[in-house]
């Protein structure tokens, strides 16, 4: 089994005793077998102000155009604030349903609702029962206006009553738990996917909570609306409920032969020595998540059990090698120290300061930039849907998203990279930027 040392988020240094042969190493691209997302997919994120703040949504975007950058996948966010089952401040229900969901055409929709839904009260049947019946209609206009939709029901994200105390006996956390179990069974009775936000948040926060109480709140901050590290780990609960790959690219050198052992989503060629050390041109087929896992939210949510690089798994392994430590350079960036033993066992590039990386973050700042315009056309259509003047507005910010969206995959697409592990000098360290 292979052990990644990818504890340390930084640069990678190698050195390479290989023979001066030339070797190419190519893996088919990966059809992503078991992912729930396809090429040509249109997704819709449905519900309250936790979708409209972007954040789960984003990251599993993120994912998509950097994991599969050949692929084209369209995300809409849907997320009004205060919406229950019933609509709320953008309209009833049904017309939310028409103009937010429907004439978008989507083949997937996540729906999460009942944070508002609860009415931060107490339990009540009465509330449950209005919940199920108007949960269940919304189910079912989607599913007759949206033939084949494939749908992911969300359990709520909680309330926070794990690192504060709860409001009342046995606090809202639990009227959201029973809201939660219905929407369970409704999928099982849909045939839909069912994903639980509610649990690993949870879990998260008690984590924390252990360790550092006021650093625990901080994943729902205001006791409703999730931080960014919260986020993150609803994004990766949603990615792993639908199936996604952990590996983004692993390449395997047998450094005493010369030669590459293994190459998954990787073509290696030109692998040669230079400058006493060892070099090589790799071409990934994906990019590495756009995270910094020295980022203080990130670190909050891996604290939590985010566990986001078993999302993001890109090893690299160099056996062979002479005792000591070595320095890896991609594209002449500085990437980080190494030791023999280290190289040998395998090194998560992917928490790394890599090229790979910054080229991935470009896809990021535009998702952030797409989630605004969204906002501004469902603010629009919701406000003023006949005037002349808002659908040309409309019409602009859509031609503008689809643009940008077209830009990001573009700009994910990965490029060759030269990679260069040089011996550094005795009693030089481990060093990972």
């Amino acid at each position: 089994m292979i052990r990644l040392s990818s504890r340390r988020p930084g640069p990678l240094a190698c050195a390479a005793l290989l023979s001066t042969a030339s070797a190419v190493f190519a893996a088919p691209l990966p059809a992503g077998d078991g992912f729930a997302l396809h090429d040509g997919d249109r997704v819709v994120f449905y519900g309250d102000s936790i979708t409209q703040a972007g954040g789960y949504g984003a990251l599993v975007e993120a994912y998509v155009v950097t994991r599969f950058p050949g692929w084209d996948v369209r995300f809409e966010n849907a997320g009004v604030g205060g919406d229950t089952v019933r609509g709320g401040g953008a309209g009833p229900i049904d017309e939310r349903l028409q103009r937010d969901v429907v004439a978008r055409r989507p083949s997937v929709v996540t729906i999460m609702l009942g944070m508002n839904d609860g009415g931060y009260r107490p339990f009540d049947p009465t509330t449950l029962a209005a919940f199920a019946d108007g949960y269940a209609s919304i189910v079912r206009t989607l599913k007759q206006a949206l033939p084949g939709v494939r749908l992911a029901l969300i359990r709520s994200s909680p309330f926070d009553d794990v690192s504060r105390p709860p409001q009342f006996a046995p606090g809202y956390d639990d009227a959201l738990r029973r809201l939660g179990c219905y929407v369970s069974t409704l999928g099982v009775r849909e045939k839909a996917t069912v994903v639980d936000f509610r649990t690993p948040v949870n879990a998260g926060i008690a984590a924390v909570l252990r360790g550092d109480p006021e650093l625990a709140r901080l994943l729902l901050p205001d006791r409703v609306h999730p931080g960014v590290a919260g986020h993150l780990l609803m994004g990766a609960t949603l990615l792993r409920a639908w199936g996604a790959p952990g590996l983004v690219a692993r390449v395997e050198i047998d450094a005493a032969a010369g030669r590459v052992l293994a190459g998954e989503n990787a073509t290696v060629s030109e692998l040669a020595l230079a400058d006493g050390g060892l070099g090589w041109t790799e071409l990934d087929r994906a990019l590495p998540l756009p995270l910094s896992f020295d980022d203080a939210e990130v670190q909050l949510a891996q604290k939590a059990a985010a566990d986001l690089e078993s999302l993001d798994s890109e090893p690299l392994l160099v056996h062979g090698l002479a005792a000591g430590s070595y320095q890896l350079r991609i594209d002449g960036q500085d990437v980080g120290t190494f030791t023999a033993v280290e190289l040998a066992r395998g090194v998560n590039l992917a928490v790394c300061n890599t090229p790979q990386r910054w080229q991935a973050f470009s896809a990021k700042w535009s998702i952030e930039d797409s989630l605004q315009l969204q906002l501004l056309r469902r603010r629009l259509m919701a406000g003023a849907p006949d005037d002349a003047r808002v659908r040309e507005t409309v019409a602009l910010l859509d031609a503008r998203d689809e643009e940008a969206a077209r830009a990001r995959r573009e700009g994910a697409r990965p490029k060759p990279r030269r990679y260069q592990l040089t011996p550094v000098a005795p009693g030089a360290g481990s060093r990972h930027n």
